[in-house]
């Protein structure tokens, strides 16, 4: 048997805040916590591809240091972090 939705939930949402690079988890840390009870399953499978890759990898993609894969052109989740705004979250989250 698979393993349930809640289950997957809460295994990347640890998964987002540790990571390894701290400046990694704060920006997928965020994004999950924010957006991950909103994402479909499809969605989520979309997430957790992109949690397999290298932190420095993720970093890079999401500062627009290095280019993002083609293989992510039609990553719905990619797009939303791409364009993910980690100091209006974190503000938020202060309020």
């Amino acid at each position: 048997m698979g393993e349930t939705r809640e289950n997957r939930i809460k295994r990347l949402l640890y998964q987002s805040w540790y990571r390894g690079c701290k400046e990694t988890d704060r920006i997928v840390g965020w994004f999950a916590k924010k957006h991950i009870h909103e994402l479909s399953d499809a969605q989520i499978d979309e997430f957790e591809e992109i949690m397999a890759e290298d932190d420095k990898d993720i970093f890079n993609w999401l500062t627009g240091k290095i280019t993002v894969p083609a293989k992510y052109d039609d990553n719905s989740v990619m797009k939303m972090l791409l364009d993910f705004d980690v100091a209006k979250a974190n503000l938020e989250a202060r309020n």
